[in-house]
């Protein structure tokens, strides 16, 4: 037996993934959160009802199409992020079924946060889960955060992670949701905001806020909205939005580089899925490891590797 289950039940996703170690292969189903139309996200509340509907779901349907058996450990996430205070009331549905059934088939269970799922998931979209045995850049760019964070090997977390810099106000996809629900595009956004963005017929100069390698968004939202005042195609300003973020995803990369040197940097989180940012980044950092969609946007495959690590960790 070499497979892996990993849970993970953020906002706005109910994930779960198995990994198998022997094939080196991930199957995983997920399943968003439903957000009524024109809003801007879920109550903790309505998060934990879906969840605790969803994830049974998503269990069976994870089973019948990956054919795997009961597995040699469970894990999953139970906190946004790996610091203190660090709390959401959604991610207990997750924790109570995977204790449950670790319990009930006597596994080893093993938690983490959900900020750690997703550098493991970007690391084995790349193929460079050697990494965590060295240090690295890693950035976490979601609706919850905009981290640029210093990764390094540590035996009982597997990889700890360090905050380099951060949003001191709005994250990137709050900056994205918000200008594309006032375009009128469906909660969350980033996927309709981007294909506006790619018919967009001009563009506007942008210019980053840096203050010590920590980044202010919140400018974007309000001169997109003076440019929607002034009757500017909605195309148009989807790719201002979108090259804002952009540049100052940018900006923070190179204030961490000349920090901290040359080190791998490996981006995730749902907002590096968008391919113009993707772009944008890859011109300036050729070098750089972005995750591919399926592990970018939120999943449990990371959680789920974390759990193999952990087993391989204290064999």
């Amino acid at each position: 037996m070499s497979e892996f289950l990993g849970i993970d039940t953020s906002n706005y996703t109910t994930s779960a993934a198995v990994y198998d170690s022997g094939k080196n292969m991930i199957y995983q189903a997920k399943k968003l959160l439903p957000v009524r139309e024109g809003e801007r996200g879920l109550r903790q509340s309505d998060a934990v009802f879906h969840h605790t509907k969803q994830l049974p779901e998503m269990i069976e349907k994870l089973f019948a199409e990956s054919c795997c058996g009961i597995p040699e450990a469970v894990g999953v996430s139970i906190r946004p992020r790996n610091v203190e205070g660090s709390y959401m009331p959604c991610f207990l549905c997750g924790e109570g079924f995977a204790r449950s059934l670790a319990a009930v088939n006597r596994l080893p269970v093993y938690t983490t946060s959900h900020q750690v799922g997703h550098i493991l998931a970007a690391l084995y979209s790349v193929d460079r889960l050697d990494l965590v045995n060295e240090r690295f850049i890693a950035f976490h760019v979601s609706g919850g955060t905009t981290d640029c964070l210093i990764s390094e090997p540590h035996g009982t977390e597997v990889i700890r992670l360090t905050e380099a810099g951060t949003s001191l106000d709005l994250k990137a996809g709050q900056a994205v949701d918000r200008v594309g629900v006032m375009l009128g595009l469906r909660f969350p956004c980033g996927a309709e905001l981007e294909e506006l963005a790619k018919a967009a017929d001009k563009s506007f100069p942008v210019k980053p806020v840096l203050r010590d390698g920590n980044c202010s968004l919140s400018g974007i939202e309000n001169k997109c909205r003076a440019l929607f005042d002034k009757g500017e195609s909605r195309e148009n300003i989807a790719k201002f939005c979108l090259d804002s973020v952009g540049a100052a995803i940018e900006a923070m990369a190179k204030a961490a580089i000349d920090k901290y040197g040359e080190l791998p940097v490996i981006f995730a989180g749902g907002v590096m899925s968008d391919s113009l940012i993707r772009d944008m980044i890859i011109s300036r950092f050729p070098q750089a490891g972005f995750a591919q969609p399926q592990f970018s946007c939120d999943n449990a495959a990371g959680v789920a590797i974390y759990s193999y690590l952990k087993q391989v960790g204290e064999k």
